[in-house]
Formats: C-alpha cells, structure tokens, sequence
C-alpha cells in the first residue's frame, strides 16, 4: 500500500539576492548609477496574506544623506479567476541613517521615512496600482522645501502627505528563448509640490535561467526615461537623479 500523500503547508517563504547597476526608484536614481546591492525575505500564506523586508543601499548624495533603505510591505492577494486578480497592501520606506532634508532656513524637514498604502488589480499581463502616502513624502513638507526658488519656479509649501502613484505595468514572456518583456509607465504627484509631479517610462528584457543544478536565477536589463524636473531633481553634486539610464541587473530567488 502507497503511504499517504505529505501535506501541502500552506506557508511559504522565501529569499532573494540581487546586484543592480543602479537603484532605479519610479525612474530616479537612488544609487547615482554606482551599483546596488538588494535582497529581502518574502512569506506568504495560502489564503492570500503576505509579509516581505526587503533592502538596498542608497548614495548618500542622492537622499539627503541616507545610505541604507529597508522597506517593510505586506497585504493580501484575492484571485477571483485564473486571469483577474486583486492586491491591497501596505509599504513603508525607513532609512535607518534618518538624515532628514535641510532647507534654505537651515531647517530639518520630515522624516524621509514614508508610509504608502496601495491597491492593484491584476488582468493577464496587465496590473493597474495606485499608491498613496499617508505620511509626508520622503520628507517633504513647508521646512524643508516650502516656498523655496528652484529654477524658475517657486516650490509650494505644507504637509506632501497625501502625494500618490500611479502606473499600469505589462509583463508577458515571448515566444523567443522565453525572454520577459516588461513595459512600465507610471505618474508621481507629491501634493502641494507640482515641481516635483513626473511621468516615468519603462522597456526592460529579463529571462529566468539555471546554472547547473543551481535554479532560480533571474538577469536582464531595463531602459527609464522620465520627464520630471532637472532643477528638482538633482543631487547637491549636480547629478541629474531623473535622467534617462540603463540599467543590468543580475539576481537569484531561494
């Protein structure tokens, strides 16, 4: 007689590594195309709850001083078929430096920990998410860039909490050696600050492949451009943070 079947656990749990030629965030760069280092842990159980951390390092020149973000997420996925899916969840973005944006006042501005909620609908290929920041974005608020020139512009002042994301990203594997093809574009207002508002855009190829018996390896590249401001976004060394790049990538998933 065959012994039973072991059951399936309805826990799951896994790890990635991944080495970036750059921290590419909604098309700005958070690494100053030097190279970053990501990895995080990822749980998730049967009945759609999951739990993730996740890290990278971050230049210095391009976040007021942070070099470290760790990001902490979770939600909850419902499929209501095959093809149609729904996903609502929680982000938050700490940088455990805690260097905080300094205005022209010599004034500390907010926290650039920032905590977003978001929600996604998933059809095939096509995902469709909204974030929102329930906190102030990245920092921003009346100290630190409130009424400030920046080019020809004066910046706005208040709280950015409230500042959202929107984007439809499209991912399907072609029928050629199953490369992935990825298409991204997405929106960023932060309110009370238009200057500061963009548009990203996103082309990337990836395949998954093995080396010997080692699985779960993941390499491509992704091509952004973005329109946001050149004056807003630049870091204190004049590094344009929003310009167009490439960016390689190599990674493996435990």
């Amino acid at each position: 007689m065959a012994a039973p079947a072991e059951p399936v656990s309805p826990h799951t749990l896994s790890a990635n590594i991944g080495f970036f030629s750059d921290y590419d965030f909604r098309g700005i760069s958070y690494a100053r195309e030097r190279g970053a280092v990501q990895g995080g842990f990822d749980y998730s159980h049967s009945s759609g709850l999951y739990l993730g951390v996740w890290a990278s390092n971050v230049n210095k020149q391009a976040l007021y001083g942070n070099t470290v973000e760790t990001d902490l997420y979770g939600g909850y996925i419902h499929q209501f078929t095959p093809d149609l899916g729904l996903n609502v969840g929680f982000l938050q973005f700490y940088y455990v430096d805690n260097d905080r944006p300094v205005g022209i006042t010599g004034r500390k501005g907010g926290s650039p920990n920032t905590t977003e909620l978001n929600a996604a609908i998933t059809y095939k290929w096509l995902t469709l998410k909204q974030s929102y920041a329930v906190s102030d974005f990245f920092g921003i608020n009346t100290a630190s860039f409130g009424n400030t020139p920046i080019g020809n512009h004066i910046t706005g002042t208040g709280h950015s909490q409230g500042s959202g994301y929107t984007e439809l990203n499209f991912n399907y594997k072609l029928p050629i050696q199953d490369i992935n093809l990825v298409l991204h574009v997405g929106h960023q207002t932060v309110r009370n600050y238009s200057i500061a508002n963009y548009t990203d855009f996103l082309v990337g190829l990836n395949k998954d492949f093995a080396i010997a018996s080692s699985t779960g390896w993941n390499a491509g590249l992704n091509y952004t451009t973005t329109d946001a401001n050149k004056n807003w976004y630049v870091d204190p060394q004049g590094f344009k943070t929003g310009e167009d790049k490439v960016v390689v990538f190599v990674k493996r998933t435990f």
